[in-house]
Order: C-alpha cells, then sequence, then structure tokens
C-alpha cells in the first residue's frame, strides 16, 4: 500500500499549522505544504499529484484547499477539479478558514433538537443566521436551505445579504431565503420579525462582536436552538458561554463555539480520512456534512 500524501494547498502565504497537525492526527502519512498557491499556478502542482501514480494508488494521493480568502481557496479548488479527467484524479476537499467544517457541525448540533432529517418537518422550520455574509454564515444559510428550512440571512447590509440568498438560489432549486439588515436590540420591522419566529438562530459573525444581545434574545422565544460560533467574548448571542453544549436556557438548548468544535474536528478528520478511500472524493461542504451526520 502506498503512502498516504496529502498536498496542502493554503492560499495564504503560509500554510495553516492548524490544518498541518489535523491532517497529520488524521492519517496522512506525508504532508507537502504550499503557501501562496493561486488559480494560476495550481495546475503544474495538481499534475504532479496527477501523474505520479497510477490505477489505484492515486487513492492515496489527496488534496486538502485552504487558506483564511475563501473565495480565493474557491477559485483554487474549482481549478484543481477543472483539470482532473477521466480516471485520472485524487481526493479534494475545501475547507477555508475552516468554514465548511464548522458551518456542518452547527448543522449537526441543530439537528439533534430539530428534525432537519424530515423533509415535511424540515419545511415548516424557521432559521435566522446571523452574520450571515461571512464565509460561515453562507454555507450555514446554504446547508438549511438544502435541508428545506426557511432561511433569513442577516446582515448589516441588506444587499449584502441579498447577494448571498441570490448565490444561494442559484445552486439550491426552490430554497426558501430572505434578506435582513441587522438592527440594535431587534426593535423593529423584518429583523424584529425574523428574530420572532426563527425557530433556530444560528451567529456566524466576526469574532468579538454581539450580533444578538439580550434585547434581541428576549424576542426569540420560539428559538428551540441557538448557536453562537465566536470564541472570543463578548459573545455573539447573548447570554452564550463558548463551552455551552447543548445546555438549556430559558427553553432553549444553546451551543457556543467549543461546544460545536468537538463534532467540527471529528468533520475535520474524517473527511480528509475519506479523501484517501477514493480518487474520485470531492468534499464541499454539502458532503462534510453528510460526513458529520455519521460520525
Amino acid at each position: 500500500m502506498p503512502k498516504k500524501i496529502l498536498l496542502q494547498f493554503d492560499c495564504d502565504p503560509q500554510p495553516s499549522t492548524f490544518d498541518a497537525v489535523v491532517a497529520v492526527d488524521a492519517g496522512a502519512d506525508v504532508l507537502l505544504r504550499h503557501g501562496g498557491v493561486t488559480p494560476d499556478d495550481v495546475v503544474p502542482l495538481v499534475h504532479g499529484a496527477m501523474f505520479t501514480r497510477g490505477g489505484a494508488d492515486l487513492a492515496s494521493t489527496a488534496i486538502f484547499v485552504g487558506g483564511s480568502d475563501v473565495a480565493a481557496a474557491e477559485r483554487v479548488y474549482d481549478r484543481i477539479r477543472a483539470t482532473f479527467f477521466g480516471p485520472v484524479r485524487v481526493g479534494v476537499m475545501l475547507d477555508p478558514a475552516g468554514a465548511n467544517t464548522t458551518a456542518s457541525a452547527a448543522v449537526v448540533a441543530a439537528a439533534r433538537h430539530l428534525p432537519l432529517g424530515d423533509t415535511a418537518a424540515a419545511g415548516r422550520l424557521h432559521a435566522l443566521v446571523l452574520g450571515g455574509t461571512g464565509p460561515v454564515g453562507q454555507r450555514v444559510a446554504r446547508l438549511l436551505a438544502r435541508k428545506g428550512v426557511a432561511v433569513t440571512v442577516a446582515s448589516r447590509s441588506r444587499s449584502r445579504a441579498a447577494d448571498v440568498c441570490a448565490r444561494i438560489e442559484a445552486v439550491v432549486p426552490g430554497a426558501r431565503l430572505a434578506a435582513v439588515e441587522s438592527a440594535a436590540g431587534a426593535s423593529a420591522g423584518p429583523w424584529r420579525e425574523a428574530v420572532e419566529r426563527a425557530d433556530l438562530v444560528v451567529a456566524a459573525g466576526a469574532a468579538g462582536a454581539t450580533l444578538l444581545d439580550a434585547a434581541g434574545r428576549a424576542l426569540a422565544r420560539s428559538a428551540r436552538v441557538l448557536v453562537d460560533l465566536n470564541a472570543v467574548p463578548p459573545a455573539g448571542i447573548a447570554g452564550i458561554e463558548a463551552a455551552d453544549r447543548a445546555r438549556e436556557d430559558g427553553g432553549a438548548v444553546v451551543y457556543g463555539a467549543l461546544g460545536v468544535g468537538g463534532t467540527k474536528m471529528k468533520i475535520h478528520r474524517a473527511a480528509i480520512a475519506t479523501l484517501f478511500e477514493s480518487a474520485a472524493a470531492a468534499l464541499d461542504a454539502e458532503e462534510m456534512l453528510a460526513i458529520g451526520e455519521r460520525v
């Protein structure tokens, strides 16, 4: 059996040490790290992975695409997949800034308490994604929309939220999405309505930013699950601690960033292991959610 070689293609100048450590823990025998990777220079690197092994041995080579610039990583991922042809390909995984694994873990956590696996029941649910235009928020919204949940994408800029909705609608037929501008204190109009009707609230904004304060939390009376993915004080959702994991709080179940983090790490490690099971593996958010639903 050939050694399992993982090529880490990072769009940042220095490849992530976090992703490198997880790769080794997940079973990669050899880790080849490349920083500053762009769509233009990734092709010869991919050719090196494609043409050095053949047949079943190709499954022992895989690619991880990361970096802090999610859009840049997506372009690299797309170029990699476009470089493959026929059976000459290797497994590839996209997880820039941990966006896909984190979003998947948030949805897995919510599904422990909401009927996301039941199409009819999920179709009656409403979710509010705070910080919905960020890399994690966009993926949470997309994954929930695929489950049939009606999703409101909240942002300080309604136009940016509307752009996110349009992009999701383009890839998720029948998605039910709405864009709303965040309002401090959940005091008025569409914002207040979105908070009041939400069965699920996920905060996926920037570190240290409170997206749902105490006044807003008081209005979220229908919320059965609240997930705050911000680990840096102050909390993204008032009253949630980073270590909270399925804690009952005011009639809702709450999760903090560390409470979701264990599942995120399981998904990350399992996804890398999956890369070496088939040269045809191509793992984006949806595939990582499927892995999370199994682990």
